[in-house]
């Protein structure tokens, strides 16, 4: 710091273009010059994350490397065009998804079944040598979602998802684990009430000492570090938070009740409420084979909690909390197991 040398001003790096000369060197004009069309590094970026999000791999790989050390883009035209798109749009970024989710590419089946003949599903079978990670897009991308996603997505279906926007942080459902922090005090939180408790993922209370943790199984990072792309693994703790944790729970609770005292109520075969939960889950109609399996299921555990009332009573209500009047909690509850195992689909937590 004793080393003086040269004055030196405000201004941009020279590699890129120069500060308005006619513009005050103040932080509003290095917002304005972020975002010119001269600088379209800004939009490619943001597109590229945008396309991250969607297809599980961003046209640029490495989404947090656009400089000389990072991959090239795979496709440099869609990039430049998706960027000039997004700033002709006026930055908007609904209707850069929406187009990217209305495409073909996106549109496409992730399966590649080669049949018995050699043929495959209108794919080319060398692709799956020659391009194994899909960069081509000759098939629909094939990722697991975030645990925030998940969690939204469970919500959403069963019906319990609260559209409230803007706010505190909420604090939803979660196991209560007895740890204790410094002093003594315990780490445990109070769950919100009503409607908060289903707010969005995006509202759920941030606490770096102890992050909420279905989000951290499922590879989210814990705050203390800027994470610009996660990670995706596939562990058995992942299949045991939306088995049991009482979040994901709920919502099968909650999918019970939509299908017996909802949407469903006017439907009593019970092939028509599986109907009913496939297409709400998986938008589709069930196989022959689902809807036998299922059904044996739906009979198995209502004869189960016939017998045991008590079990089926915790099965239909906790963490929920208490069934209308007059709804029948056995019904209810095998009802939730069969919610608990359509919504534990790998067609269900996959974006395939």
């Amino acid at each position: 710091w004793q080393s003086l040398g040269d004055e030196v001003k405000e201004a941009t790096p020279a590699v890129f273009n120069p500060l308005p000369a006619n513009e005050p060197k103040n932080r509003l004009t290095m917002a304005k010059w972020l975002v010119s069309r001269d600088n379209p590094l800004t939009a490619r970026v943001a597109v590229n994350r945008l396309w991250e999000s969607l297809f599980g791999t961003g046209i640029v790989r490495s989404s947090e490397e656009f400089g000389s050390q990072g991959d090239l883009p795979f496709h440099p035209e869609l990039l430049d065009w998706l960027a000039a798109e997004l700033m002709d749009s006026g930055w908007d970024i609904k209707h850069l998804l929406k187009l990217m989710v209305t495409s073909e590419a996106y549109q496409q089946s992730s399966s590649f079944v080669v049949r018995p003949s050699g043929r495959s599903d209108g794919l080319k079978p060398e692709l799956q040598t020659d391009d194994p990670d899909n960069r081509l897009l000759a098939r629909g991308p094939r990722f697991r979602p975030t645990g925030e996603l998940l969690r939204d997505q469970a919500l959403a279906v069963s019906g319990l998802l609260s559209e409230k926007m803007f706010g505190v942080p909420v604090r939803p459902v979660t196991p209560n684990l007895g740890l204790s922090t410094a002093f003594g005090r315990s780490n445990d939180w109070e769950v919100s009430k009503g409607e908060d408790a289903h707010r969005r993922s995006l509202y759920t209370e941030v606490r770096r000492n102890s992050p909420y943790a279905s989000f951290t199984t499922f590879d989210a990072g814990n705050r203390e570090v800027c994470m610009i792309r996660r990670s995706r693994t596939n562990t058995p703790l992942q299949a045991f938070v939306t088995l049991n944790d009482p979040v994901f729970i709920e919502t099968h609770q909650a999918m019970a009740r939509r299908i017996v005292l909802k949407d469903g109520k006017d439907r009593t075969d019970v092939k028509d409420r599986l109907s009913l939960m496939f297409r709400l889950c998986l938008s589709r109609e069930p196989t022959a084979t689902e809807l036998t399996a299922l059904t044996q299921l739906h009979a198995e555990s209502l004869e189960m909690y016939q017998k045991d009332t008590a079990a089926a009573t915790k099965m239909a209500t906790e963490p929920l909390g208490p069934v209308e009047a007059g709804a029948d909690v056995v019904e209810l509850a095998a009802w939730t197991a069969v919610a608990n195992v359509v919504m534990n689909l790998d067609e269900f937590l996959m974006r395939r």
